[in-house]
């Protein structure tokens, strides 16, 4: 691209890139302040810059000037995000979880996913919405829909609903999972492994394990992020069958072509991949690790910022009930199937 061509192409980027990054300083500035009166995220600012971006639309539409920069942040961006998250995967954890927990943690993600994928299409939800739903429940959440999002093709609205209800469900079992522990006379070893399968994104889970015990932190945390290992996979699975949800109602015709190996797979995908990969082989030196994983976190919240501000609150109005239902019936066979694998595997 001609360097007069690359800076008429920044200029037209960025008001609406301008629009999305003042939302996401307002959304962290938010859960800093959070963090300040109840010492854990709660709410974070990826979810609150969603609905700070949705409360903006519903009272002002962006014009032209506007959209280019919001298009560019919620896909562009958050494809770099997803890419960058790569470098923070390391195999070690695999090797350190053990067989067989690592083969319960991985059948349970595998059956949490089937399991809700089922439910919201047997509540009549569209397959992309399901997927997102899917995955949210079964990895990590908030994160795990942004990140499947791009590569299925997702719309602002089905992003928006997904992350709305599955963000609020999650803050409600943070609050309630430790009263299972009377009720199931769990110790804390296995209050670690049911926090760390159950409980979305990893801040939750320090939220839901630090007031329990140091053991049930430790174990909580590592679960997850064996847990959280699994978008990888997941994501390059979908990556791969993502041609199939182009034969789905209201996908225009010119879109069902045949697509070559680059076209399937995402250079994100491949760029995630390699981050993983040179990070396993110790390539990613530890200096860098936060940085880039804090530079993907900001890149998140910018592109659900965006997002938010290209959703139609109507449609997610139309969907709410069947996705609130959805949600809590996916999180009901998580749970079940969480609780039956601490069982099965006499974690003490």
């Amino acid at each position: 691209m001609r360097p007069d061509a690359m800076g008429r192409t920044a200029l037209a980027v960025l008001p609406g890139l301008t629009l999305c990054v003042a939302v996401t300083a307002a959304a962290s500035l938010v859960q800093a302040a959070e963090e300040r009166l109840v010492h854990h995220p709660y709410v974070e600012a990826l979810v609150i810059a969603i609905l700070a971006g949705i409360a903006i639309r519903s009272v002002w539409e962006p014009g032209p000037r506007w959209r280019i920069g919001i298009a560019f942040s919620a896909k562009q961006l958050l494809e770099v995000a997803v890419m960058l998250l790569g470098a923070s995967i390391s195999l070690g954890a695999l090797v350190a979880s053990g067989p067989a927990l690592l083969t319960g943690i991985v059948a349970t993600v595998v059956i949490a996913l089937v399991a809700s994928y089922l439910i919201g299409r047997l509540l009549g939800l569209p397959a992309r919405m399901s997927i997102l739903i899917a995955c949210g429940n079964a990895i990590c959440g908030n994160s795990a829909i942004a990140a499947v999002a791009p590569v299925i093709g997702a719309s602002g609205d089905d992003v928006a609903s997904s992350i709305a209800f599955t963000a609020i469900l999650g803050v409600l079992v943070v609050l309630g999972l430790p009263l299972l522990i009377p009720l199931l006379g769990t110790t804390p070893t296995e209050y670690g492994v049911l926090a760390g399968l159950t409980v979305y994104a990893v801040p939750q889970v320090l939220a839901a394990t630090v007031p329990v015990s140091l053991v049930s932190t430790q174990v909580g945390t590592l679960v997850k992020l064996v847990r959280v290992l699994m978008l990888g996979p997941v994501v390059l699975g979908l990556s791969l069958l993502a041609s199939r949800l182009r034969d789905e109602p209201g996908t225009p015709a010119g879109a069902r072509r045949k697509l070559g190996f680059f076209k399937l797979v995402p250079w994100f995908i491949l760029g995630f991949l390699s981050l993983a990969t040179a990070r396993s082989l110790g390539l990613v030196p530890d200096a860098a690790l936060a940085p880039l994983t804090r530079t993907a976190g900001i890149l998140t919240v910018i592109a659900m910022a965006a997002l938010g501000l290209g959703v139609d609150v109507r449609v997610v109005a139309r969907v709410g009930g069947r996705v609130t239902l959805a949600v809590t019936a996916s999180l009901g066979v998580l749970l079940v199937v969480s609780i039956a694998l601490v069982r099965g595997l006499g974690i003490s």
